[in-house]
C-alpha cells in the first residue's frame, strides 16, 4: 500500500522540479571561452593562374574540434577592399564576416576564388606569386590561412573577329574565351612555342589562312642531337585552359578545337600539340566546293579528343562525335603526326575529299575503350546530311600504323565507288573486315603480297608499342622487336628523311609509323 501511495507523489514532485529547473543544452552548444580553431589546410593554392579571368572555387573547411562550441569573433581577408580574392562564408558572398558561432565539433565551409590583375610582366610561364593572409580570431587568439596564386598574364581573345595578318608570340599564353575569327583574307602566324588555352566552348575559326610553326619560322637543325621532343621549347601547344591541372590533363571535349572553313586555304600546322577538344582539326566543306579547304599537318601531335555528348565547364558539345581530324569535303595531308586516344575516330573524312598519310601512326586507346565501336580511321562519299553520295575521294595510306582497342580500325564506306583513288600500301592494320588477299564488293583485300601490309592476329598491342596505357601518357615509339621496324625493302616512297622527333630515318631501315627509334 505504501509503495502505490508513494509513486504518484513521485511523479508529482519530479513535475514540480521540471517547472522549476532551467533546461540544459546540450554540450556542443554551450560556449567555451577557450580553444582554438584547425583548417583543412594551411594554404590555399591556385596553380597557373590566368590574369583577369575567375578562377575555379577552392574549399576551405574550418574545424571546431573543441567539445564544446566557440564564437569566431572575426573572419577576414588582409586586403578586404582591395583584395584579388573573394569569399563565400557560409553561403553569405563576403570578404569579412563577425561573430560566427560554430558548434563543438563541428565545421564551416569557406569558398575562396580569384581573380588576378595583370602585372605588366612577361616572359616566364608563371610571372609571379599572389599571396594574401586570411585571418581568424577566435577566444583572443590570432591564425591565419596563407592564400596563393600563381599568376601567368595572358592575351585574352574574347570572341573577337581578328583583322588583318596578325602574328602570335610565346611571351604570354593567348587565352580563347570565345569563338575566336580569322577572317578570309587575313592570316594568323603563330610563331615557335607559343601556347594557346581555349576555354569551355571556345573555338578558332580560320577562315583565311593559319600558319603553326611554318617552315619559315621554325626549322630544326639536322645533326643528331637536334631531336624535338615533346617537352621541346619551340612546340606550339594548344589545351585547354583548364589542362594544366592534373585531372584534366588527358580529359576530351574541354573545348571545341580548330574550324578551318570553306574559304581556309594553305593552312599549315608542323610541330604542333592539339589536346582535350571535340575536335582536333575540323576542315569544312560540305558542298564539296573546289579548291578545296585545305591543312599540311606535319611532325605534331593530337590527343586526348571527344565529342560526344560532352559537357564541360557548364558548356556542352553540339556535335555528336569526336576526331582528331575530321574533315567534310576537305584536303588533308599528314606526315610524320601521331593521332591518339580519341574517343570516337581519329581521323574522319566524309562527304568526298582528298586524304594523304605517310609516317604516321594512329593509336587509338581512349581512357574508356567501351565507348568506342567506330574505326579510329573512317571514310566515306556521303555527303554532310547523309543522304546524297559525293564523287570524288581519294585516299593514300603507307608506311604508317593504324591500331588501337578495337579490331577494326579501318572503315571505307562506299569502297567500290571511289576505289580507283585508293592506295593503302606497307602499313600496319588491325582489320579483319579487310584482311582477305582479294577483293570482294566493297571490301578491298589489303592482305595481297603485292601492297606489304602488315595484318596480323589481333593483339591488344600488336604493334610492340613501348607503353600503352589507355587515356594517359602513354609511349607510341615502336620496341625494337616490333614487326614494324626495319622496313626497308618494303616502303613506299617518298621518304621523309627525319621522323616525328626529328630524328633521322634511314633509306635503308625505316620503320613504320611517325617514329624510327626507341631511343
Amino acid at each position: 500500500m505504501f509503495k502505490k501511495l508513494l509513486f504518484p507523489v513521485l511523479l508529482l514532485l519530479s513535475a514540480g522540479l521540471s517547472l522549476t529547473m532551467p533546461g540544459c543544452k546540450p554540450r556542443e552548444e554551450e560556449l567555451q571561452m577557450s580553444g582554438a580553431l584547425e583548417f583543412s589546410a594551411d594554404t590555399v593554392k591556385f596553380d597557373t593562374v590566368f590574369t583577369t579571368l575567375r578562377t575555379v572555387t577552392k574549399r576551405l573547411w574550418v574545424y571546431n574540434r573543441n567539445p564544446k562550441g566557440v564564437n569566431v569573433d572575426l573572419i577576414s581577408l588582409e586586403k578586404p577592399a582591395a583584395s584579388a580574392y573573394t569569399l563565400l562564408i557560409n553561403g553569405d558572398l563576403k570578404q569579412t564576416a563577425n561573430n560566427l558561432f560554430i558548434r563543438g565539433q563541428d565545421s564551416l565551409l569557406i569558398l575562396v576564388r580569384a581573380k588576378l590583375p595583370d602585372n605588366g610582366q612577361n616572359g616566364s610561364p608563371k610571372d609571379y606569386v599572389l599571396e594574401e593572409k586570411l585571418n581568424f580570431r577566435t577566444n583572443g587568439q590570432d591564425q591565419q590561412v596563407l592564400l596563393r596564386s600563381f599568376g601567368q598574364n595572358i592575351y585574352l581573345h574574347d570572341g573577337s573577329q581578328l583583322t588583318g595578318n596578325l602574328t602570335w608570340t610565346n611571351d604570354r599564353p593567348h587565352v580563347l574565351y570565345r569563338g575566336v575569327v580569322v577572317p578570309a583574307g587575313s592570316t594568323l602566324r603563330l610563331k615557335p612555342g607559343t601556347r594557346v588555352y581555349a576555354h569551355a566552348g571556345a573555338a578558332l575559326i580560320v577562315r583565311g589562312t593559319l600558319l603553326v610553326n611554318s617552315p619559315a619560322d621554325y626549322a630544326p637543325g639536322t645533326a643528331a642531337t637536334d631531336t624535338v621532343k615533346a617537352t621541346n621549347a619551340n612546340i606550339v601547344r594548344f589545351g585547354g585552359d583548364r589542362s594544366g591541372e592534373a585531372l584534366y590533363a588527358t580529359a576530351p571535349g574541354q573545348w571545341t578545337g580548330i574550324v578551318l572553313d570553306a574559304s581556309s586555304h594553305g593552312n599549315i600546322i608542323r610541330y604542333a600539340q592539339i589536346q582535350n577538344a571535340a575536335v582536333g582539326v575540323l576542315v569544312y566543306n560540305p558542298t564539296n566546293a573546289s579548291p578545296r579547304p585545305d591543312v599540311l599537318l606535319q611532325n605534331s601531335v593530337i590527343r586526348y579528343i571527344s565529342g560526344a555528348d560532352v559537357s564541360f565547364a557548364g558548356s556542352k558539345s553540339s556535335l555528336e562525335y569526336g576526331a582528331g581530324v575530321l574533315s567534310v569535303g576537305g584536303k588533308v595531308t599528314m606526315e610524320n603526326t601521331l593521332l591518339s586516344d580519341c574517343y570516337e575516330y581519329a581521323l574522319l573524312g566524309t562527304g568526298g575529299g582528298e586524304y594523304s598519310l605517310n609516317y604516321c601512326t594512329i593509336a587509338n586507346y581512349p581512357a574508356i575503350t567501351s565507348v568506342r565501336n567506330t574505326a579510329s580511321l573512317t571514310f566515306s562519299n556521303t555527303s554532310a546530311d547523309g543522304k546524297t553520295k559525293v564523287l570524288g575521294l581519294t585516299l593514300s595510306l603507307k608506311n604508317s600504323i593504324v591500331w588501337g582497342s578495337n579490331r577494326d580500325e579501318l572503315s571505307l564506306e562506299n569502297y567500290d565507288e571511289y576505289s580507283a583513288g585508293v592506295s593503302i600500301q606497307n602499313t600496319m592494320l588491325a582489320t579483319q573486315l579487310y584482311a582477305a588477299t582479294t577483293n570482294a564488293p566493297d571490301k578491298p583485300g589489303l592482305a595481297q603480297p603485292s601492297l606489304n601490309n602488315l595484318i596480323g592476329t589481333y593483339t591488344y598491342n600488336y604493334p610492340r608499342f613501348k607503353s600503352v596505357s589507355a587515356g594517359r601518357s602513354s609511349d607510341y615509339r615502336l620496341d625494337i622487336t616490333s614487326p614494324g621496324v626495319n622496313r626497308g625493302a618494303q616502303k613506299v616512297q617518298p621518304l621523309l628523311p627525319r621522323d616525328l622527333l626529328n630524328l633521322p630515318r634511314p633509306d635503308a631501315q625505316p620503320a613504320l609509323g611517325a617514329y624510327q627509334t626507341t631511343k
